[in-house]
């Protein structure tokens, strides 16, 4: 029996429940109806629950995330998601821009690969505890993580335990590598490059919308993704695309959608997130679409090549609402990557504090990214190794950690070896006309939408 993951109501209903107590909501009366009924808990790692619903509990599900969507939330002050007021609530926003250099192409090339590689180092665990990816690692003679994952000389009876991700595995671990293989991490990089071609700096969030009907097959959509595009599908019109039976809206989609924002950008951080935000709010609201504007922002910055991994951050951070969760888990993760020697302790202390949010959640692995960059000091290597060991939503960690730490290394030379050429300067992509395209010539291609110096005031 087909089972459509990410859509169901019965399925949605657990991860609502969950971000109504997250986000300052009173659901529990909604819970105990639920619960009474039948109705399961959320699905805790795959799209959809092992069994189909009877039709009673589908439509009680359907019913009650419109309730829940009723409920006024006590955080709604402090994390909003309209523009202006997320910038009322920044008291260091971005001044306006000076002039400062543009990347390179060399640069933009670095960050494309560095993106990849993070990727394709995280593909192999996703979805796995954090104990199991250590294991895993430790079993293959790679720990602390230095290399691509291996199923050489790791048991059998720990990858029964723990084993490889299924869609990944053929693709992604050290024996198998031939090219980049298709992701959705890489997929809305190269989605936003035709937005900007397509419709230029100044586009809109409809604008995201239709290229998305156009360009993105609606099967390679995940989580807050796959729930906008049906909304689109059924006539609803952004940004209550993010908001309708969505219970994902504050989880990570709209972070790995964030960095051609920011490339494009350099120096110009505010221009960054206000253009993330624009692509953000098709899906997602309050602390989901702060992610992608701290990642905007802090690309931005590293895009100048003036500024190193630590004030990359401080940037990013200016632009996302201080009272905010968000706000307050990036700190923290930064405080800890400082003031700890050991990134496993690291790990292990935000794994504590953020035990309640769900693995594809925003917070969290914003907070794991920031983390690991600061640890390592921007050091590529560094970087992606420790925030894919970091676990939760491994591939994308690596991706966004590669793609801030590749951009400040300058050049494509500067990734080592190891890296770089099991990729062979070839992506497999969902958008069509860019499949099996090299990461030079989207360099190339980024760099012609790239102001050549930032914006005058």
């Amino acid at each position: 029996m087909l089972r459509l993951t990410w859509v169901q109501p019965e399925d949605l209903l657990g991860h609502e429940l969950a971000q109504a107590y997250q986000d300052g909501r009173a659901p529990e009366a909604i819970a105990a109806r639920w619960h009474a009924a039948g109705g399961p808990e959320a699905p805790p790692r795959a799209g959809t629950s092992p069994t189909p619903a009877s039709r009673y509990l589908r439509a009680l599900a359907g019913d009650l995330l419109d309730e829940l969507a009723e409920l006024p939330s006590g955080l709604a002050d402090a994390e909003p998601t309209d523009l202006g007021q997320i910038r009322a609530r920044c008291p260091d926003w971005p001044a306006r821009p000076v002039p400062a250099p543009a990347p390179t192409q060399a640069h933009l090339e670095a960050a494309w690969l560095g993106r990849a590689v993070g990727c394709l180092l995280g593909k192999p665990v996703e979805k796995l505890p954090l104990e199991g990816i250590r294991d895993l690692a430790r079993a293959g003679g790679n720990w602390p993580l230095l290399t691509w994952f291996t199923a050489r000389g790791v048991p059998d009876d720990l990858l029964r335990t723990h084993p490889w991700n299924r869609r990944s595995a053929p693709t992604s671990l050290a024996e198998n590598i031939d090219g980049m293989p298709e992701d959705d991490d890489l997929n809305y990089p190269v989605l936003n490059l035709l937005l900007l071609q397509r419709y230029g700096r100044d586009f809109t969030t409809a604008d995201v919308a239709r290229l998305w009907l156009d360009e993105l097959p609606a099967g390679r959509t995940f989580t807050a993704e796959r729930v906008a595009y049906r909304n689109l599908l059924t006539g609803i019109e952004p940004p209550h695309t993010a908001h309708h039976r969505n219970p994902f809206r504050e989880w990570i989609g709209a972070l790995i959608r964030a960095d051609v924002h920011g490339w494009t950008n350099p120096g110009d951080p505010a221009a960054a997130a206000e253009a993330a935000h624009r692509d953000a709010t098709l899906t997602h609201t309050a602390n989901g679409v702060y992610a992608a504007m701290f990642t905007a922002a802090t690309i931005a910055e590293a895009a100048t090549g003036q500024g190193d991994i630590h004030a990359c951050l401080r940037t990013g951070l200016t632009v996302v609402p201080p009272a905010s969760r968000l706000a307050e888990a990036i700190r923290h993760a930064v405080h800890l990557a400082r003031a700890t020697e050991d990134f496993d302790t690291v790990v292990d202390a935000l794994h504590t504090t953020h035990r309640a949010y769900h693995w594809v959640h925003a917070l969290p692995n914003t907070a794991l990214i920031a983390a690991a960059l600061t640890h390592a000091n921007g050091d590529f290597s560094g970087s992606i190794c420790r925030a894919v060991s970091g676990g939760w939503d491994t591939d994308s960690n690596g991706a966004t950690a590669g793609s801030v730490a590749g951009l400040l290394t300058g050049a494509p030379a500067a990734l080592p070896d190891r890296w770089t050429a099991p990729l062979k300067n070839r992506l497999a992509t969902s958008v069509a006309d860019f499949d099996g395209i090299g990461f030079d010539t989207l360099a190339q291609l980024t760099h012609q939408l790239t102001p050549r110096e930032t914006r005058h005031p």
